[in-house]
């Protein structure tokens, strides 16, 4: 009873004895289920395990039965004891598990079953299997077959189909069981169903009984609402409840008579706070347009802020140009814009077809143009629309155009604005914000124009360190690189060119260069001495490349501006090509001391025998022919270094004449085969022109070279091969050996002066490192080239190329006689009786001579003559020297074509020559040679026959 009353003072508690009634009942009533389904599975699952277990001994002991009886009649048919003893090792394994079957034979069947398995097994292995065994052994086989007809087969037999027929039963019980189990489960499922439906009739009736205690008393809470809008409510909650619901429905009574008494102060409120409202909607609508007005000035803002920002943010003029006029329109409201410089037309629009911008460029000297240069003041001018401008409007709509100079820091207009409106004009109290906004602009345009300049000077200042062969770097005081030049780039392989090694820190620079030498230690020590000023003065440092093996050298300068020390620069410069001319020439010392050496010490020796001993005619002849050689060596050598001096010093001469080539070679050959008798030297034949303009005895002293080089340096012997051919106006001459040849890194510096290739089988051979090089110079001095093809260990093939010539059938002379008429030549010399000489000479060979001692009478008799050819001396005595004579007749266009042939004591050819001498004799020369000059002069300058 207590408890009761106890549960019905509280609606939870009400609900929590429905809910927990409810739960008991769920879980009796599963627990229940679980349990009896648990404990059928249980059963079945050991019978089941049961039957199983005599199931697999069953069929053991038949298995193991078959085994037996196979290996008896296999022994009784082989005679193999093994088989015998494999029955016999089967008889405890059935003993043992016909035992374990009857421990676990729970019924009379099985026990019977057991009983009859050791029976047999006793019959078997103790009756029927010794006795079998002894007749076989004692070879009676009619006695084994006696008893198996006697009806031990037959035992045999019948045993075998019990223990099938009592398998079969096992497996009947286990099917048994199975439908057992299902009938059995099929029961508790129906239970459980019926459990089920007994839970919801449970469940309806507990909700029921909520719906009926809490449900509408609710509901009648809810009809309450009348008071809300001022009517009446009724709340019938029974009497005799005590749980909240009865204190809710007192506490409520309550609240109404409360909310009665206030509705009469809400409405009085509510009157006032309608008059409250209606002066916060004035104050709302005032507050908008502040806003408004706000948010206009705050566009505005934006629009002046995208306009700095643009103007400040590029130093790209055209980015800027664009920014400002695209910006300005609409910080102005403008429709269209543009913006032009004046100083070279670039320019920027925005709304304008490129036919109104090429327009506006051509008409900037327009008088509103030249009204903005004049005032420096904005204006705005008020005109009519154009038909093209109104589009589909068909009224009259005019535009307002406002006119804006750009003016620069020195009060110049640099450029000018011009924007549009279609339809409403620019205010004038706007002009002076207009104004400043220009003046902006011309700030940021000078400010571009700066950058352009700085930005030109440096380029100009990098193009001129470009320039410079010298590697430059120039590093701050910090160490950090600010500075390079393209050579240096190169010399380092800096990846991505200047961007990649300028703005780098001492200890990523000195990183990046010094992996690139070969005495890394060497090379940062005194960069690192540089920066820290402990450098002499003149001193440097030699470095080599491990790539290409550059030997370079560095040096150092400090930096001063203002007295103070603002950073250092680094000079590396390439000597490679003086390093290798310096290891050269040491080189060619010791080669020379040993080449002069030789010969000399032969003179010496043999002239002394000759003086200190008596000696026969012959060996007397003997010694003094090598005697001969030497000298003729030694003068060879001597030639050589006095031909390389020359041709270094511009004054190596040439007497070119028309002269045949293969006379040449051939004398060549006929003087160089009797030195050697390993060596066969052929000249290929050619039936081609042979002719060229040269120096015979240069050209032999070419192929005297080519040729000994080509004997010299096939030690082994082998044929020389001589060929001619011509091609494109040359004439080309292989002189091809198959000597020792030369290594493919050596073929680039052959013809180098004193450079010789460095290997064991050519020190031998000796030689100075100059012929080649002086074969070189000869041939260039003839218009040609040589070059060379080699493999090496298979000899090589040198191929001169000389320009071939016709010679005339006639000389000049005889073109002279046939013509009547004598090329007229002047000849200018101060020196009287070498003048007479010239003109003898001249006369003899049928040229017209005519002579003037000064200058000033040539000039004047050249303004109205026009001579072939003249002869110039240098050093007049009177007036005008021979330089300035020739710079006078080279100025002027009808005389700068005279071939001018220099007769004069000063060794200056290299000078006469670069001023347009086409000969250059040096005084004294051999008879013949003047007039020899002036008719090759003739033919080359293709001077026509006078008829």
């Amino acid at each position: 009873m207590k408890l009761n009353h106890f549960i019905k003072k509280s609606l939870t508690r009400q609900i929590v004895a429905l809910m927990g009634v409810f739960v008991l009942l769920f879980l009796a009533g599963t627990s229940i289920l679980i349990l009896l389904q648990e404990q059928i599975n249980s059963s079945y699952y050991k019978e089941r395990e049961k039957l199983i277990k005599k199931e697999e001994i069953v069929q053991q002991i038949d298995h193991n039965f078959n085994l037996v009886f196979f290996d008896v009649r296999g022994y009784f048919a082989f005679g193999n004891p093994e088989l015998k003893n494999q029955a016999a090792a089967l008889r405890p394994q059935i003993r043992k598990l016909i035992s374990e079957y009857n421990g676990l034979a729970s019924t009379n069947e099985d026990k019977a079953f057991g009983k009859e398995m050791d029976e047999f097994a006793d019959y078997y292995f103790i009756e029927r299997l010794p006795v079998s065994i002894e007749y076989f052994e004692a070879g009676r086989m009619d006695e084994i077959i006696k008893m198996a007809d006697s009806g031990a087969t037959a035992r045999i037999n019948t045993f075998q189909d019990d223990i099938q027929v009592y398998l079969q039963n096992l497996n009947d019980e286990l099917n048994d069981r199975v439908q057992d189990l299902i009938q059995k489960q099929s029961y508790i499922q129906t239970g459980f169903f019926l459990f089920l439906v007994v839970i919801l009739v449970i469940l309806f009736r507990m909700i029921r009984i909520m719906f009926k205690q809490v449900g509408q008393p609710l509901t009648q809470f809810a009809n309450a609402e009348e008071i809300a809008r001022g009517g009446k409510a009724e709340l019938n909650v029974g009497q005799d409840r005590m749980d909240e619901l009865a204190v809710l429905s007192v506490a409520f009574q309550k609240m109404v008579v409360t909310l009665q008494e206030k509705e009469q102060d809400l409405l009085a409120q509510n009157e006032e706070l309608i008059a409250q409202q209606d002066e916060l909607q004035a104050q709302r609508g005032e507050l908008e347009d502040a806003l408004g007005t706000m948010q206009s000035n705050e566009r505005k803002l934006e629009r002046r802020n995208e306009l700095i920002n643009g103007i400040s943010n590029s130093l790209k003029k055209q980015e800027v140009l664009e920014s400002i006029v695209m910006n300005m329109s609409n910080v102005i409201e403008a429709d269209c814009g543009i913006i032009v410089m004046l100083e070279n037309d670039e320019s920027a629009s925005f709304g304008i077809s490129s036919f109104g911008v090429e327009q506006f460029k051509n008409h900037l000297r327009s008088g509103l143009i030249e009204r903005l240069k004049q005032t420096k003041e904005g204006f705005a001018v008020k005109r009519q629309l154009l038909q093209e401008e109104k589009g589909y409007h068909v009224r009259t709509v005019f535009g307002y155009d406002l006119y804006l100079p750009v003016i620069s820091s020195n009060q110049e207009v640099t450029a000018v604005m011009v924007f549009t409106r279609y339809g409403f004009p620019f205010a004038q109290s706007h002009m002076d914000e207009y104004s400043a906004l220009s003046k902006q602009i011309g700030l940021s345009l000078d400010k571009i124009s700066s950058y352009e300049n700085s930005e030109a000077n440096r380029k100009l200042n990098q193009d001129i360190l470009n320039t410079v062969k010298e590697g430059l770097q120039y590093v701050d005081r910090d160490g950090c690189i600010l500075q390079v030049n393209k050579q240096l780039c190169e010399m380092f392989h800096c990846e991505g060119g200047f961007e990649g090694i300028v703005g780098l820190t001492w200890d990523k620079w000195s990183v990046l260069l010094k992996q690139q030498v070969e005495d890394e230690d060497g090379f940062t020590e005194f960069i690192w001495r540089a920066f820290n000023g402990k450098t002499s003065s003149g001193e440097t440092f030699v470095y080599k490349t491990k790539d290409r093996g550059h030997i370079c050298q560095m040096y150092c300068e400090d930096l001063y501006q203002n007295n103070e020390c603002v950073g250092t620069v680094l000079v590396h410069r390439d000597i490679t090509k003086e390093f290798k001319v310096d290891e050269m020439k040491s080189e060619f010392v010791s080669t020379v001391s040993h080449e002069l050496r030789t010969p000399l010490a032969s003179i010496l020796g043999f002239s002394e025998l000759l003086l200190n001993s008596e000696l026969k005619a012959e060996k007397q002849k003997k010694y003094l022919m090598t005697i001969l050689n030497e000298a003729k060596r030694l003068t060879s050598l001597i030639n050589d270094f006095l031909d390389v001096q020359r041709m270094e010093s511009g004054k190596q001469t040439y007497e070119k004449k028309y002269i045949e080539l293969i006379p040449i070679i051939e004398k060549v050959i006929d003087n160089q085969q009797v030195q050697t008798d390993v060596h066969n030297i052929t000249l290929e034949p050619f039936s081609g022109n042979d002719v060229i303009l040269g120096d015979s005895c240069k050209i032999e002293q070419v192929f005297s070279n080519l040729i000994s080089n080509a004997i010299k340096y096939s030690p082994s012997g082998g044929p020389v091969n001589i060929r001619l051919f011509e091609e494109n106006s040359l004439l080309h001459i292989e002189v091809e050996d198959q000597g020792l040849g030369i290594p493919e890194n050596a073929a680039a510096d052959i013809f180098n002066k004193f450079y010789r290739v460095d290997n064991s089988d050519r020190r031998r051979i000796g030689g100075t490192g100059l012929g080649l090089s002086i074969v070189q110079e000869i041939v260039k001095a003839h218009d040609g080239m040589i070059s060379v093809k080699s493999k090496y260990g298979k000899g090589s093939t040198f191929i001169v190329s000389i320009p071939a010539v016709y010679k005339p059938s006639h000389g000049l002379d005889e073109n002279i006689h046939q013509s009547g008429t004598r090329y007229e030549v002047l000849v200018i010399e101060d020196d009287q009786s070498l003048a007479e000489l010239f003109i003898q000479e001249l006369t003899e060979n049928n040229l017209h001579a005519k002579h003037f001692n000064n200058g000033r009478d040539v000039l004047e008799y050249l303004e109205n003559h026009l001579p072939d050819a003249i002869v110039l001396d240098i050093m007049l005595d009177e007036g005008l020297d021979g330089w300035s004579i020739m710079k006078i007749l080279k100025r002027n266009e009808v005389l700068s074509h005279i071939p001018i042939i220099i007769s004069t004591a000063l060794d200056e050819k290299e000078k006469g020559l670069s001023l347009g001498a086409h000969e250059y004799l040096i005084k004294p020369y051999q008879a013949g040679s003047l007039s020899m000059a002036i008719m090759q002069t003739l033919l080359k300058v293709e001077k026509p026959v006078r008829y």
